[in-house]
């Protein structure tokens, strides 16, 4: 006897995984009413709360430390911009020796 396993598409997983984070419903009605088995839709409300956790924690981290490293470049392209400035005024007579 062949059991064919259903494959749900994400939409419908995060949608069902949204319902049991609201928690207007229990899971057993949100179970019946999706046709999903109840430990199912504990596990996908389980891994949506940790994307949701790891999504806020990290991201913050993240444009930080990509600030910093811009803020380095910028500050590295402004020291030789000015060098070079200084080294035309330099030749063509602006500043004096």
């Amino acid at each position: 006897m062949d059991i064919q396993r259903r494959v749900h598409p994400p939409a419908f997983k995060s949608k069902v995984a949204l319902e049991a984070i609201k928690e207007q419903k229990t899971i057993a009605e949100l179970a019946s009413e999706f046709s999903v088995h109840p430990t199912q839709i504990a596990k996908w409300k389980k891994q949506a709360l940790e994307v949701i956790q790891t999504m806020f924690s990290n991201g913050r981290i993240k444009s930080i430390e990509n600030n910093d490293d811009l803020i380095t470049s910028l500050y590295e392209q402004i020291g030789k911009l000015k060098v070079e400035g200084d080294w035309l005024k330099k030749k063509i007579g602006l500043i004096e020796r």
